[in-house]
Order: structure tokens, then sequence, then C-alpha cells
């Protein structure tokens, strides 16, 4: 059954909304006159009240009419034969609605492609580095004038090296070679070979006949070097790093992704990548790797994404702004302003029939285009409201009118409310029908009620079986939407 607001709560809402659209500019809820209210008041004669309440504090009841004791207005009648059996809800009247701007919507099945965006910036291929060390001890005889940050191609020379300790062994190798013995000869070989001496500098010292025991040291890929530690005079160990290069054919892009959102990614996935070096222009990449660890102070992942690096125009340190894309997923979609985020649970607001209007709880999953993906909560071709939902949502809380619940979207009934979910209270009957009795009951805290004298339906009779005008009794009830209903009452013995 629904909660049908009032002609004054109807004008009242209008009113706020010129109110906001005026911007305080006189319009407002002081236009009404008060002739206007019990014209209108005067419509619902020959009803039946089941108690009088205060729209802007709508679970307070009251037994009679009057002014309300919270605001400068009258309290308003809630009569027995509203609802007529339908789901709860708000109902406005089509005047009202338009007025307040609404526009209504249908879920649908579409398509959603990803979109995810995020900022990253270029670093060196760590995969693509050569360490330049020495094989045997020596001197720094001569350096070639290289700095670290200079860009080399391959075989570029660093330095050249004296090494006492390959001229030795090289004489040894040409004087068993002179004997003729093919054995000792690749003995004495193989011990050059030993001692780190490429095989280009013992295939010169075949064909020269003399020791060779000066070096050059030369970089064996292309890029920058990032570390050199060679100068000249210097006493080099065996094993020490000369220096360090890193290549530049390909670099990485490090994207800084939100962890709430990293969850789609994948690698292999397609990238689109634009530098703010070089406006107007997308490079094309695909993510490597995830890394495992997030950073604690940013709550981000990094994403490793490879690009080729043509040319060398891609400098470790640049800005890059990175669209990840995906293939597009069948969804059901619902325009993304049309939601309402409490914080709490994501809502919408249903548009049923004949006016009516009820929150239902939903699931919100990706989001992309202005449009959000509904995992749950929500079929296809049912209609909400994409527009000035957030007055009849505040009218649905102040009506007490409960959300729809996620498991609850197959059906348009409520459930009957299970009895551990009953108020109990204490009261007199003041009057009892086949269908209603009127009690005087004490407070109930659990929904803010004071000690009042109200009538409550009475759906079975039975429930009323062998009770009089004037018992006292303990009785249970709920609010349902056609009103506060007894379940269970039972008269109390004593005082």
């Amino acid at each position: 059954m629904s909660l049908e607001i009032s002609q004054r709560a109807r004008l009242g809402l209008a009113a706020a909304t010129l109110a906001l659209v005026a911007g305080g500019a006189g319009y407002g809820i002081a236009h009404l006159s008060g002739s206007e209210v019990p014209a209108m008041q005067s419509a619902d004669t020959g009803r039946k009240a089941l108690y009088w309440y205060d729209p802007m504090v709508p679970t307070q009841h009251f037994d009679k009419p009057g002014k309300s004791p919270f605001m400068d207005m009258q309290l308003v009648p809630k009569y027995a034969d509203e609802g007529g059996g339908e789901a709860p809800g708000v109902r406005i009247d089509p005047a009202t609605a338009q007025t307040l701007g609404m526009r209504i919507v249908a879920a649908r099945r579409g398509e959603l492609a990803s979109s995810l965006t995020a900022t990253g910036t270029i670093d060196f291929n760590q995969r693509n580095v050569a360490i330049v060390q020495t094989r045997s001890a020596g001197f720094v005889q001569r350096v070639y004038g290289r700095a670290p940050g200079d860009v080399v191609r391959a075989g570029t020379p660093l330095a050249d090296l004296l090494i006492p300790e390959w001229g030795g062994a090289q004489a040894e190798f040409l004087a068993v070679r002179r004997t003729g013995n093919a054995a000792l000869t690749q003995a004495a070989r193989q011990r050059l070979m030993l001692l780190g001496m490429p095989s280009g500098t013992i295939a010169s010292v075949e064909r020269g006949g003399r020791p060779h025991n000066v070096v050059t040291i030369a970089t064996p890929i292309g890029g920058v070097i990032k570390t050199l530690d060679v100068r000249a005079g210097m006493t080099m160990s065996a094993g020490q790093t000369l220096a360090e290069v890193n290549g530049l054919g390909t670099v990485w892009l490090n994207a800084a992704v939100p962890e709430a959102i990293a969850g789609s990614l994948k690698p292999g996935q397609a990238v689109q990548a634009a530098l703010a070096a070089f406006p107007g222009e997308t490079l094309s990449g695909r993510v490597s790797a995830i890394l495992p660890t997030t950073q604690a102070d940013s709550r981000t992942l990094t994403v490793r994404i490879e690009l080729p690096n043509r040319g060398g125009r891609l400098r470790p340190g640049m800005f890059a702004t990175v669209s990840f894309g995906g293939a597009t997923q069948p969804a059901l979609l619902v325009p993304s302003e049309a939601l309402i985020r409490t914080g709490k649970r994501t809502l919408v607001m249903l548009a049923l029939d004949k006016g009516r209007y009820r929150p239902a709880e939903v699931q919100a999953g990706r989001e992309a285009g202005g449009d959000t993906e509904i995992l749950a909560g929500l079929r296809e071709g049912e209609k909400i409201i994409a527009s000035g939902q957030f007055l009849i949502d505040s009218e649905a809380s102040l009506s007490g009118i409960a959300a729809r619940p996620i498991g609850g979207a197959a059906s348009t009934t409520t459930p009957a409310r299970p009895a551990a979910s009953l108020y109990e209270t204490v009261g007199k009957i003041e009057q009892i029908t086949a269908n209603s009795v009127t009690l005087s009951h004490q407070p109930v805290p659990a929904i803010g009620w004071p000690a009042m004298t109200m009538t409550f339906q009475l759906p079975d009779a039975r429930v009323a079986r062998g009770l009089k005008t004037g018992d006292r009794v303990r009785f249970g009830f709920d609010q349902a939407p056609a009103g506060p209903t007894v379940r269970r009452m039972a008269k109390v013995v004593g005082k």
C-alpha cells in the first residue's frame, strides 16, 4: 500500500523547489495563504482518519486535529483507505512532478566500455642493463672522455687497461704455439680464455705474433651511461665495475592506478599514452606487469607498461596520461545521476504506477560515459527517476517508507513483517470495532512515540476475542502500509 502526500505537503515540496530556484528572490512557502489550507483539507471530508501527523515529523502521531507543536502548520490526517492494497510508495501528482523537474528513464541493457585513466612517468627499462667490469687486475692507461648521462652506441670505448698478467700468459702461448704441438697450443689458448681475455684479443695475438697486454673496454650495448667509475691512473681489481649502461630501445611507463579500480586490469591489456612533451600524439603499448605492492601513502598500485622508444625520444622522467582500453561488456545500465549514494548504500527512486515512487537499494558496478552498471537490485525495463529524485527520497524517508532491498527486485509486494519486529506497549481499550481498535497507550520508545490515544487497524477479529472497552491490554503492532496494525493483544491482569 502507498502513502499519499497531502495537498499541503505537495505544495510545500513545490514551494521549497521554487525557493531553491529563485535563490531568495521572494518565492517560497510564504506565498501559500492561510485560506488555502482549509479548502484542501475539506476535500477529504467523510473519510475515516486513523491519526493526524506533522509532515515534517511523520513519526509523531496525534489522536485529533489541530496545530502542530513542532511547526506553524495544521496537522495532516492519515486515512484508513489510503493505499488500496498497493505497494508502499510516495504518491506525487503529475503537476507536482513537473514542477520538481523529474525525468524518468528505464533501466536498459547496453555495452559498457572500460575507460580507466591514470597518470604515470617514463622510466628506464631495468631489464635492458649492461654492467661493464674488469676481468683481471690492471691499471687505467687512458679514458675516452665519457660521463654519466651520455648517450652512447654499442661498442663505444670507455677506457684502455694495462693488464700485466695477460702479457706473461700471451708470451707463453706464443712460445707453445711455435712448438707445433696442437694439444699444448689448445691448452695454452684455453688458459688465456680463463684469465678473462676476450676471444678477439686472443685472435689478434695469434695473427700478430706478439703480446697485447693493453685492452680497450667498450660498451656492449647502446644506451645511457648511468654510472662511470673509471679515471686515468686508477688501479683496477678483477671484477671491479667500471660502468653501468641502460639501453633505450624500450622504456617503461609506470602508471599509478587506485587500488579500488585496479582489479579490472590484466597483463597484456592494450593502453594508449599521451605525453605532455608530444601534444596531439598517442603512443600504443601493453601492460607488461602489475607490481605486487601497494603504495601506502597514495593507496595506488603501479602498473608497468612497456613502450617502444624509436629514435630515443622518450626520456625517463617524462609525464604521461594513460588510458586503459578494454572490450565492451553487456551490462544493465542507468544514468549515473540517478544514483543516490548515502555512504552506506546506493539507492535509486523507482517510478511505480499511478504516480507512486519508492526507493530501491542497488549494487552499482563500473561507470563510464555517464552510465553506471547495476549488478543487483534492479531489473531491465524498471523505471527510475533520473533527475529530481532527492526531494522524493527525502519525502519517502520522512514518511518511513523502507527501501526495497536488493533481493526484493523480483517482487512487487512487501513481505509481512515478522513477529520479532513488532513494537510492544501497554494501553487501555477506548473503542473496539470489527476492523479497528482505539487505544490510549503508553510511550513506544523504539519509534519515538509519546503516550497518546490513537486508532489501530485490526485485520483479524480473533486478535481481540474476549476483550472489551475499558480493558487494560499489552499489545504488539507494526507499521503496515495501511497504518499501524495490531498483530497480538492480551489482557493485563492487575494494576
